[in-house]
């Protein structure tokens, strides 16, 4: 299907543009909201903080300049955001574009954000700043590795997941383990995510694994050449070092290179590597859901 035989959106319907890293969601969604006269949700986790820019696809001024954007440079990542503050700034987002006569069209590849915000987050977990403070401690003695290998014994579903070093997810799975002596993993699947929050159609760029291998080594390349490495040099200068998204990929590849311990040379294809990981992870994902494909 191409994005010009789409039907509009139903009063109330959210139009959520999903799909691979690299697969064009962005360009589809500035389509949409000139056909639909809407405003753009962001749902990307590393989008939404300032001052990381040059290896997370944000949009340009330019882009953005076509159609408002809504929680893109919204956080400021030393005080990171979770699925939950996603959600209130969403719904947030949501209610003004709507009060302002627009179409809401949400876009990113935060697919636990894109959950949440659809269909809810499993309520009733405790939560306690002391253990988030005495994980956050252990970390910096121990090593993030470790408190992941405590994870993986107590939730092996949670821990597989999981990156060793998305301290914020990790914590809070040990966290909820630690307050109620049960699983994380199991909590969310007593939830079932089956209450639909917003109405939706969830839409996707087709791309075939070939063409989108050649599009993440080209972004790779562009992110370079745009300064992704001078970013994370200053980056790490102002203590953003060991933030979240620091860990993401492109960032952490990026953060080895400054550290010493990834050459210039291997750095691209170190990248592109981690990149194709993490889609085949966003396509098991989109696999067990209802997408409407669109022709590029």
């Amino acid at each position: 299907m191409r994005a010009a035989e789409l039907e509009p959106p139903h009063p109330g319907e959210l139009l959520v543009v999903v799909g691979p890293t690299a697969s064009g969601k962005s360009a589809l969604a500035l389509e949409l909201a000139a056909r639909f006269d809407g405003e753009i949700i962001g749902a990307d986790s590393v989008q939404v903080y300032r001052r990381f820019d040059k290896g997370s696809g944000k949009p340009s001024a330019s882009e953005r300049a076509l159609a408002p954007h809504h929680l893109v440079d919204a956080a400021d990542a030393r005080s990171p955001l979770d699925a939950a503050g996603f959600v209130r700034l969403a719904d947030e987002a949501i209610v003004g574009a709507r009060a302002r006569g627009k179409a809401a069209i949400v876009c990113g590849g935060t697919f636990l954000w894109v959950r949440a915000l659809l269909f809810g987050l499993a309520e009733g977990m405790p939560r306690a700043d002391e253990v988030r403070a005495r994980h956050r401690r252990e970390a910096e003695s121990e090593g993030r590795d470790a408190l992941h290998a405590r994870l993986r014994e107590v939730d092996p579903l949670a821990a597989a997941k999981l990156h060793p070093n998305d301290l914020l997810r990790v914590s809070r799975a040990l966290e909820v383990f630690e307050l109620t002596g049960k699983p994380m993993s199991a909590a969310q699947a007593e939830h079932g995510f089956a209450t639909e929050r917003y109405p939706h159609r969830l839409l996707a760029v087709s791309r075939s694994r070939d063409e989108l291998d050649r599009r993440i080594s080209l972004r790779t390349r562009q992110f370079l050449a745009d300064g992704l490495v001078d970013e994370v040099r200053g980056l790490v200068a102002d203590g953003y070092g060991d933030t979240r998204a620091m860990a993401s990929v492109g960032y952490r590849q990026a953060r080895l290179h400054v550290d010493g311990a990834l050459s210039a040379d291997a750095l691209p294809d170190e990248i592109d590597r981690a990149t194709r990981v993490f889609v085949r992870r966003q396509r098991t994902w989109l696999r067990d859901r209802t997408i409407v494909t669109i022709d590029p």
